[in-house]
Parts: structure tokens; sequence; C-alpha cells
């Protein structure tokens, strides 16, 4: 089962991450990482702005190939979109296996893949305004240790 969603809206990672495990009977685990908006740096606000069909594309696309590689029971991607708040979250990526490491392995690939290589193009607001973010060298460090073709 592959789940991608993208958001406008404030979204409770707890209520979706049981939804999914129930989803998902007979799984051997499930791993999940709820990214949130950091308030550290005098970060006021963080915005995310999407091409509506490439972002939908690319991220199924990036669901299909986890499902693929690690052999996955299911895999949720919920990724919001538009201007939050310090502590709100962001995005959560779960992955249902029959074994722990696949759903392990899959939650940090499918997560190292989109902060480094995503659809989605971010700034930050802070008090003198406006500063677009582009991934830091660790974020494409941490994808080339899966030496995927690029999605």
């Amino acid at each position: 089962m592959r789940d991608v969603r993208i958001v406008t809206q404030p979204f409770v990672p707890g209520a979706l991450t049981d939804e999914f495990a129930k989803a998902h009977p007979g799984l051997g685990g499930v791993c999940t990482f709820v990214g949130e908006v950091r308030g550290e740096d005098g970060v006021e606000a963080l915005e995310l702005i999407q091409y509506p069909a490439m972002t939908r594309k690319g991220m199924e696309e990036l669901a299909d190939t986890a499902l693929e590689r690690f052999a996955l029971m299911g895999l949720l991607i919920v990724h919001r979109v538009g201007v939050m708040g310090p502590g709100e979250p962001i995005v959560c990526v779960s992955a249902a296996a029959h074994h722990r490491r696949a759903a392990i392995d899959a939650v940090d690939f499918t997560m190292d893949y989109l902060k480094s290589a995503s659809w989605l193009w971010k700034r930050e607001k802070r008090s003198d305004g406006w500063h677009w973010i582009e991934p830091r060298a660790q974020d494409h460090s941490d994808l080339a240790r899966w030496a995927t073709k690029k999605l």
C-alpha cells in the first residue's frame, strides 16, 4: 500500500501512524519519522512551495522505489506545504514491513531523498525577511550512500 499526501493544513502524526499500522495486519515492524519546523536561529516561519503536478509525481515515484527496494508492506508519506510555524509538523514518513530493518531503512532512504533532492522549494522567515534554504552538503552525502538513481 502506497499512501502519498501533500497537505496544506496541520496534521496530527499519531493519528496518521495509528491508522497506517492498523491497515497492515501481520506486520513485523513500523518505523516513523516526523519532522517539525525548528525555531532556532531566529526562525519565525518556514514556507514550502510546490509545483503540484511535479511534486505529486516525484513523491509517488519515490514511494514506489522505496516499496520495491525494501520489500515493504506499505509506505506513508505526508508532506505539508505552505507557511508553518516553529513546532508544527512538516513531514511524516512511516514504513511497515515484515522485519524492522526494512522499515527503518525505508524511512531513512525516503527522508534522505526528501531532504536533498525533493520537488519542494523551502524558505525561512527571520527578523530580516525571507531566506531561501538549500540542502546542506551533509544532506547530499546522506543521499549518496544509497547509490540510487535520481528520481
